[in-house]
């Protein structure tokens, strides 16, 4: 793949590593966010298709990500620091509000950058994780009475390093079992279910990327472990926390993109906190813009240029 080469951007007190496109487009900027565990790699299909569509695409490894800063402290990983660095790379390169788009985790930030930081907003556009409402219960509490203390979210905050240490040990085993597509409905067993999935020695279902690009991906958490990309599941409750005083109402129209095989619920209640969303589903499992590349690229485009119209006709 044509990826570009990054550069390091000082922000919030770290440095993240940016890859950009279209930065003849200055005036129109879009920031992809990656989710877990993901790297900025995982928007390739749809950097150079925004870039010649007008915008100036900027996609960062965020902190704990690739060779992005990886804070020691857990609570550097909060939603406050996240939403931080995005923040402050709007101020690195001068611009007062961007569209930004995530998928996963990245979904959450951006979620959560857009009810701390509404200005800095123009446009939200979501793969995979809806909106997910704040509730009476923290939210790793509350999955731990329904979901239980093997679910995945709860295992990394009960048992703070064993899963960590089980991905670091199998990085390359764990990448290639995790991203596979089409795969066969199967009964959940017992125990945590991604550290199965590491130490898995035959992969179910068909690969997502090629193996030239899935080694991108190994490379990245080879050497940089797994420990700060989990830290941010460990903020969750910290940031149910640090939301509970913001208007839960997200205003920015927004464009939520679901795969239809998903493991991730869709939400029933989305219009209640985000009304003014489109609503687009394609036929894929989780990694959305990596197993429908075009078809992503082209929902974006089409829903950004709609709303161009929709302020031009006003």
């Amino acid at each position: 793949m044509n990826f570009p080469e990054p550069s390091l951007v000082p922000v919030n007190g770290v440095q993240l590593e940016v890859f950009e496109a279209g930065q003849q487009n200055a005036g129109k900027p879009i920031v992809l966010c990656h989710g877990w565990p993901e790297h900025a790699f995982s928007w390739r299909h749809q950097m150079a298709a925004l870039a010649e569509a007008g915008y100036h695409v900027i996609a960062p490894n965020q902190r704990g990500y690739g060779n992005s800063s990886r804070p020691t402290e857990v609570t550097d990983y909060d939603i406050a620091h996240l939403s931080g660095d995005l923040v402050a790379l709007l101020d690195h390169y001068g611009y007062d509000d961007a569209t930004f788009v995530g998928h996963d985790w990245g979904a959450m930030v951006v979620w959560g950058l857009t009810l701390l930081h509404p200005n800095r907003v123009n446009k939200v556009i979501n793969l995979s994780l809806p909106y997910q409402e704040r509730g009476e219960t923290p939210w790793i509490e509350l999955m731990e009475a329904v979901l239980g203390g093997d679910f995945y979210f709860v295992h990394f905050n009960r048992q703070p390093g064993v899963a960590d240490a089980v991905f670091d040990e199998n990085t390359f085993q764990f990448l290639r079992n995790l991203y596979r597509k089409n795969l066969p409905l199967m009964e959940p067993r017992p125990g945590m279910a991604f550290i199965d999935l590491a130490r898995a020695e035959v992969p179910l279902g068909e690969p997502v990327m090629s193996d030239d690009e899935l080694a991108v991906f190994v490379s990245a958490f080879e050497s940089t472990g797994f420990t700060g990309s989990v830290n941010w599941y460990r903020n969750l409750d910290r940031n149910w926390h640090l939301l509970a005083e913001v208007d839960p109402i997200i205003k920015q129209p927004t464009l939520m993109i679901y795969g239809d095989r998903d493991m991730i619920a869709k939400s029933d209640r989305l219009a209640d906190f985000v009304p003014n969303v489109d609503v687009v589903t394609l036929d894929c499992g989780h990694w959305i813009q990596q197993e429908k590349p075009e078809e992503t690229t082209r929902a974006i485009l089409t829903w950004l240029e709609q709303q161009d119209a929709t302020v031009r006709a006003r």
